[in-house]
């Protein structure tokens, strides 16, 4: 506990340093743009070290994904093997409690962190932080494994069954639950209020706006640009991505999981597939590549704000895309028919390695490998268009299939996002179904706004608020973190048995 109490002093001594600094803000015109900049600005408040300007989430999720690497004795790897066996069903109970197989909560909850943050973030990280971006991404990715295990464990331990076979799960439940068994019952209320405010943010924000204004956009190229029959017209292509959203939604995490479980497989080996051919039609260059990021992690050049800048580059476009620590993933993996949570927690630590280690790792080979990095852009609607150059020039059809994928992706990760805000927004005011409705109607609504809005403004709204889910969720994971690893000791202990027998 003293560990914990020291990186949350940490934590609350850097932001009271730089509200303390804070200045005035200047009025700005009341516009959509504004608003949503205003937001983001608030949430990305920074530290200067080393040239570089470091968001304080930022530094407040690296620091819990190492305490729970180290705190769990680096069950991202020993856990590994065991969760390609669960998901493989080896020991699936079908009288489990639970409304989705353990498959399917992976790729429900996959489908919410591969997104166009696997294509556009990717490049933007690469273009503007150079290779060596790319490591810091990787080791993103495997410290978040640990994060992820954590708070998908607790999801479980703590969800609401009801009547119906449904259940409610997530860190709404296991902050207001969890913490009320420690006494801290006021604490937890007020956390899990916070983060559902920020849930529902930010599956309107990144998990809607983002994904379909990207998907809007790239569309939009792949039909002829400025001749597009969309070009000034976009709402419609919202309008007809919200009627199919709608009709998903409808059913629930069951309907949602029995598209992801199809969907999620499919584009991820599309994907997959064509980083491969690019990367092996290079097969002399793989060699070089690795050697441009190791050297690029930790001799980066000033310009881009040396080496802390590259490391936080890396590190930022990592947790906007495998959301270790945003507590969002927990949501989908408490609908998973078990009556282990720990079991759940190892399912879910593969979701930051298949996102971050595998997909953005291969993003980021295809683009240096073909060097299609060298003007830095932070627009991710440039971004995906160097993306989809890098790989048409290898294959010149592919921009036509990127477009696609684009698309799916961005599909996919507004049906989980949706999930997450439902859950939420029922966590707020009701399990109703008149609540429900309301909410879907909203998200539907935002949708055809997202189609029209600016990239830019949209994206710093959509990292804002899936952010600051951060603070409430990492902070109820430190406090909740030794039950968990007294549970995984007895779990443990059950397994070995089992495989004696």
């Amino acid at each position: 506990m003293k560990k914990i109490i020291s990186l949350l002093g940490l934590t609350l001594f850097s932001i009271t340093q730089v509200l303390a600094q804070g200045k005035a803000p200047t009025p700005k015109p009341f516009t959509m743009d504004n608003i949503l900049n205003e937001i983001s600005d608030a949430i990305f408040f920074s530290i200067k070290i080393g040239g570089a300007e470091i968001p304080i989430v930022l530094m407040w999720l690296l620091a819990g994904a190492i305490f729970f690497t180290l705190y769990m004795k680096f069950i991202n790897l020993t856990g590994f093997k065991h969760a390609i066996d669960v998901v493989r069903g080896k020991y699936d109970d079908p009288n489990d409690a639970g409304e989705v197989s353990h498959f399917q909560a992976l790729t429900a909850a996959l489908s919410g962190t591969v997104g166009v943050g696997n294509i556009a973030g990717v490049a933007v990280a690469i273009s503007l932080g150079g290779p060596g971006a790319t490591f810091w991404m990787i080791l993103a990715g495997f410290l978040g494994m640990s994060s992820k295990f954590v708070e998908c464990t607790l999801g479980v331990k703590y969800r609401d069954k009801h009547a119906d076979g449904s259940v409610s799960g997530g860190p709404m439940y296991y902050l207001s639950k969890g913490l009320a068994l420690q006494n801290k019952k006021q604490l937890g209320k007020v956390l899990a209020i916070i983060f559902a405010v920020f849930c529902v943010g930010g599956s309107f924000g990144g998990g809607n706006m983002v994904q379909i204004n990207q998907a809007t956009q790239q569309f939009v190229i792949a039909t002829g640009g400025e001749q597009s029959f969309l070009f000034g017209k976009e709402w419609i292509f919202g309008v007809a991505m919200a009627i199919v959203v709608a009709v998903i939604i409808i059913g629930g995490i069951k309907s949602i999981a029995n598209v992801t479980d199809k969907v999620v497989p499919f584009m991820v080996g599309i994907y997959v597939a064509a980083a491969l051919f690019v990367i092996l039609s290079h097969f002399s260059e793989i060699p070089k590549a690795f050697g441009t990021i190791i050297n690029g992690a930790f001799s980066a050049k000033a310009a881009y704000g040396g080496f802390i800048g590259v490391l936080i580059m890396g590190f930022k476009r990592a947790a906007f895309s495998n959301e270790a620590g945003i507590g969002s993933a927990s949501i989908a993996h408490s609908a998973a028919k078990t009556d282990e949570p720990i079991s759940e927690g190892i399912v879910a630590l593969l979701e930051p390695f298949i996102d971050t280690v595998v997909i953005c790792t291969m993003t980021a080979l295809v683009i240096i490998i073909t060097q299609s990095y060298s003007v830095p852009t932070d627009d991710n609607t440039k971004a995906i268009a160097l993306t989809s150059e890098a790989f048409g020039s290898v294959m010149p059809f592919f921009p036509t299939i990127l477009s696609i994928a684009v698309i799916l992706f961005a599909l996919s990760t507004m049906l989980s996002w949706s999930y997450y805000g439902t859950k939420a927004w029922a966590y707020l005011f009701g399990e109703g179904q008149t609540a429900s409705i309301s909410y879907k109607v909203l998200f539907c609504t935002f949708i055809v706004i997202g189609s029209a809005v600016s990239a830019k403004s949209v994206f710093g709204f959509g990292d804002a608020m899936i952010f600051a889910m951060s603070f409430p969720n990492v902070l109820g994971l430190y406090l909740l973190a030794p039950e968990i690893k007294k549970d995984l000791a007895t779990y443990l202990g059950k397994i070995k048995t089992m495989r004696k027998a």
